[in-house]
């Protein structure tokens, strides 16, 4: 059923999503300092690639992560949660775009805190 479901999941905009977190991690590697929040975007986006059958399991970041995770959260973490949450209640108006939907919500939350989170 994952298998049918990322397949879905790519038809109908995962990989136009997918490009938007490749391009976002392009941008902010352009500078030194935005190396790091440029590698988070591109584990992002090869998640938002493919991902029926994974799990997040954000709280594993220590002081430097609780660091990032703040610069993060107020320069551009808002704005990705916020697009997710957007486009998951777009999806979660219809029966068939629920699970959809659901996928998008948990992006909102890697879009929150991405230091420190785990995908399995």
């Amino acid at each position: 059923m994952n298998l049918i479901g990322n397949i879905v999941w790519l038809l109908l905009g995962g990989i136009l999503a997918a490009i938007v977190w490749f391009i976002a991690g392009l941008i902010l590697c352009i500078t030194i300092i935005g190396i790091p929040f440029g590698l988070q975007c591109f584990k992002i986006s090869s998640f938002v690639l493919w991902p029926f059958g994974k799990e997040i399991e954000l709280g594993n970041f220590g002081a430097g992560g609780l660091i990032f995770n703040v610069i993060w959260l107020v320069i551009f973490g808002w704005e990705f949660a916020l697009a997710h949450l957007v486009i998951g209640a777009l999806f979660c108006m219809t029966i068939i775009g629920i699970p959809f939907g659901l996928q998008h919500f948990k992006f909102a939350q890697l879009g929150l805190i991405p230091f420190g989170a785990r995908i399995h």
